[in-house]
């Protein structure tokens, strides 16, 4: 599956939860992207009351896993049509549209306080001026070049299974899930946690939290790291981002390494 097809595939996800609706997210652009000169101060309070039924329906949703499946949904959908219009021009308005409402409402759902590294922070709408159409902000940042050096902590209860080389994924992988990976397809995996592993929050986060709590921060990154590499393997992409048990599995897999990651 390409690119392309797998954002029409979220989209289509995202809308069967029954929170975001057409005509919320086609009012909130109207006003979100109305010309310099006709904005009104009262534009801010409105942009801001538009996000709140969406939020509302959340709440409301039911399960814990169906607000994670969701929120999950909705940052997948906004990172890869981020990242997809950097390399390829779009003329789908309702994907434009549904990209810059989602990307306001993760910042405005409500967090768990028990996962501090999940979105969040209250939707902060005072600069939108500055973010109008034909803004193609690069979500994806490189941090800086080097290395960190760290020590973890010996009741980590990270299991021998950290030490696995990439080579021993792979075969699990294929082993597992009859895929038909070669010993090339290591270094997809590799730039992936060398990536990881020299991001500098992720190092921090990782020196003062158990893994358990690290998970949340290292699902963000590798998600990033993931697309921003789209296109080297085309392959496993479409099935890390197409198969929610081979994806956990990779992840379950690299998590380990990153947090014992002595870079």
């Amino acid at each position: 599956m390409s690119g392309p097809d797998h954002l029409y595939d979220l989209k289509t996800k995202i809308e069967s939860f029954k929170i975001i609706w057409d005509t919320e997210v086609g009012n909130f652009c109207r006003i979100f992207f109305k010309r310099k000169e006709k904005l009104e101060m009262k534009d801010h309070g409105q942009l801001n009351a538009m996000i709140d039924p969406a939020v509302d329906w959340f709440k409301h949703l039911g399960s814990e896993e169906l607000k994670e499946d969701f929120k999950h949904s909705l940052v997948s959908f906004v990172r890869l049509y981020s990242f997809l219009t950097q390399i390829m021009p779009f003329y789908d308005i309702q994907l434009e549209k549904l990209y810059t409402y989602g990307r306001f409402l993760l910042k405005k759902l409500p967090v768990d306080e028990s996962k501090p590294f999940q979105l969040g922070d209250d939707v902060s709408l005072e600069y939108y001026r500055l973010q109008k159409i034909g803004e193609k902000s690069f979500v994806l940042e490189d941090e800086p070049e080097g290395y960190l050096t760290g020590i973890k902590d010996a009741g980590s209860g990270v299991t021998e299974e950290a030490m696995v080389p990439l080579s021993e994924i792979i075969e699990v992988l294929n082993e597992r899930f009859g895929t038909e990976f070669k010993d090339a397809d290591r270094l997809f995996f590799h730039q992936i946690e060398e990536e990881m592993a020299t991001n500098k929050k992720l190092h921090e986060q990782a020196q003062s939290n158990t893994i358990e709590n690290f998970q949340y921060g290292f699902e963000d990154v590798f998600l990033a790291s993931l697309i921003s590499r789209m296109g080297q393997n085309q392959e496993i992409f479409t099935r890390i981002m197409d198969d929610d048990e081979f994806s956990k599995q990779v992840k379950k897999l690299l998590i380990k390494k990153v947090y014992t990651s002595d870079y």
